[in-house]
């Protein structure tokens, strides 16, 4: 073997061993932990306002107690129809737990009647109305809030005699008045977007006994004139409401939770 080749063999050799030299000095690569997964949670806090819409039906009791004749349990009927109307509120969330406070107002078409036990009289009531004050304490699964409600309730309430037999459909007495009772009620409402949501309630409101006071309307004058007094019921109420809601929420966006 001439000296050139050994010459090159030699310089090879060198070479593969610097490189091995080289490559064991180079630090080991660094661990990088993996990025955290992040999840999404809804935020029910902040200022809402919303519409809602339903039924109702109101359980109603006269029992006379002066005019013709005192004393007399008249009877009950259920006042039923459709209810519409919208809420505002405020809402603030601690962990799972959403607590709140709401004002709901309703236009209300509840309407029944029965035959009395006064011969020739069917009394009929008529809730135009109803407002809501209550607060509300919750729990909440990200988007989806379960939530118990209670507080105030205050209902405007129409009251008629109407005639029956030879004054079949005449009205000859009446008289109005709003009264004020409890309610509670359970709902669940559902986030679909970031400030959307959209819910299902069911209330009931303990409007308790009033005495009304009733006027004639001048069907049977001169014998009645009109306005003049006609009898006096006390009038038991109680309503229960299911409604279908929508609320737009004025919050923050939803919240990373890592």
């Amino acid at each position: 073997m001439n000296l050139k080749v050994v010459s090159a063999l030699g310089a090879l050799a060198l070479a593969a061993v610097a490189t091995q030299a080289n490559a064991a000095d180079l630090a080991a690569r660094p661990y990088t932990k993996a990025p955290p997964m992040i999840a999404a949670v809804y935020d029910w806090s902040g200022f809402y306002i919303g519409a809602n819409g339903g039924y109702g039906t109101s359980r109603n009791c006269w029992d006379g107690t002066a005019g013709f004749p005192a004393g007399i349990a008249e009877g009950c009927h259920d006042a039923t129809g459709a209810v519409a109307g919208g809420q505002i509120g405020y809402r603030w969330q601690s962990s799972a737990l959403v607590f709140g406070l709401e004002a709901q107002g309703d236009w209300a078409d509840l309407s029944g009647r029965n035959a009395s036990t006064v011969f020739g009289v069917a009394n009929r009531t008529h809730i135009d109305a109803f407002g809501l004050f209550t607060g509300q304490v919750g729990y909440a699964w990200n988007n989806a809030l379960l939530y118990v409600k209670g507080g105030a309730a205050v209902t405007s309430n129409q009251y008629r005699g109407i005639g029956t037999g030879g004054l079949a459909g005449a009205e000859f007495d009446r008289a109005n008045d709003t009264r004020w009772g409890g309610t509670v009620g359970v709902g669940f409402e559902y986030g679909f977007a970031q400030n959307w949501s959209v819910g299902l309630e069911y209330d009931h409101l303990f409007m308790g006994r009033h005495d009304v006071t009733l006027t004639a309307n001048g069907v049977l004058a001169p014998a009645v004139p009109a306005g003049a007094f006609s009898r006096t019921d006390s009038i038991r109420q109680d309503v229960d409401l299911i409604t279908a809601r929508i609320n737009y929420r004025f919050g923050g966006p939803v919240v990373a939770k890592y």
